[in-house]
């Protein structure tokens, strides 16, 4: 019975630390930028959708959409006015932008974090759930909302693979994260793909963090956790490879599940850290990265 709970509880949350890598991934594959404000955006998002679905009364639904939006604001937010400057400034050598931008990225997310703390709560705070109600699947017990929510990210990842696979603009992202330059001389303009990409990525964050208030709750502190999350299953999984992120999404996922269940809640984040670290000795670009 504890391993078919284990098997239900760890595909759910699987499939939104999947969700949430997604977009951390797909940034870094288009545009070199490891974001480490991802915690920040993803929490904004939840904070911003509890507040208008509960304080605003605009209900569950409107609430979500409403902390969607904001994730989406945050991400372009932290793109022109974090990212953007240091991209384009004239003191900054080229060689050096990645440090610049890792360290303002985590300056910014720690701003984020103690913001929301200030302006609304440091509590944890929890939406209310998609759908009401609990069902049995082979006698365990499952809330229906959990299920939703597994179903909600599999098909935003649906949505997002027709859209890189399928379409003239998700081909261009391929070829921005392939050979930028080569796409330049064709005539594309990079800024407008990078626009372009930033906006896929705050919807990401954006349903994964209001995804993530309904199911356990996150609070400003979330923040830091969350990015360590994403940013443990992206090396994991191999740096740029939308695949290996949802593979590494899974174990992760699975590993801390087990952990909670069988040893200790608290200690949960430990079994795939330790991973990770033997990950990085034994394969260095990840389980399906490249380079």
């Amino acid at each position: 019975m504890v391993a078919l709970q284990i098997l239900i509880d760890g595909f759910a949350i699987s499939s939104l630390y999947a969700l949430g890598a997604m977009g951390f991934t797909l940034i870094f594959g288009v545009s070199g930028v490891l974001n480490l404000s991802h915690g920040g955006i993803m929490v904004i998002a939840a904070v911003i959708g509890w507040l208008a679905a509960g304080d605003l009364g605009l209900g569950v639904y409107l609430g979500t959409l409403v902390g969607v939006i904001a994730g989406l604001i945050a991400a372009y937010v932290t793109y022109f006015v974090v990212i953007l400057p240091i991209q384009r400034s004239k003191a900054i050598p080229r060689d050096e932008n990645e440090i610049f931008i890792l360290t303002g990225t985590l300056l910014w997310g720690i701003m984020i974090q103690v913001g929301l703390a200030y302006l609304f709560t440091d509590n944890p705070v929890t939406m209310r759930p998609l759908i009401d109600g609990v069902t049995y699947i082979a006698g365990v017990r499952v809330p229906k909302n959990e299920i939703m929510i597994a179903v909600i990210c599999w098909v935003v990842i649906g949505l997002l693979w027709l859209l890189v696979n399928r379409t003239p603009a998700g081909k261009r992202l391929l070829a921005a994260s392939i050979n930028p330059r080569g796409l330049t001389l064709l005539g594309f303009d990079l800024s407008r793909i990078y626009f372009f990409v930033w906006g896929i990525y705050g919807l990401l964050a954006g349903v994964a963090g209001v995804l993530l208030a309904s199911f356990l709750g996150v609070s400003s502190a979330s923040a830091g956790q969350l990015t360590a999350s994403a940013f443990s299953i992206v090396v994991l999984g191999g740096l740029g490879s939308v695949s290996g992120s949802l593979v590494a999404a899974y174990i992760v996922g699975y590993l801390e599940t087990m952990t909670a269940y069988l040893i200790e809640p608290t200690l949960r984040p430990i079994p795939a850290l330790l991973l990770l670290v033997l990950v990085i000795y034994v394969r260095p670009q990840g389980i399906l990265g490249r380079r």
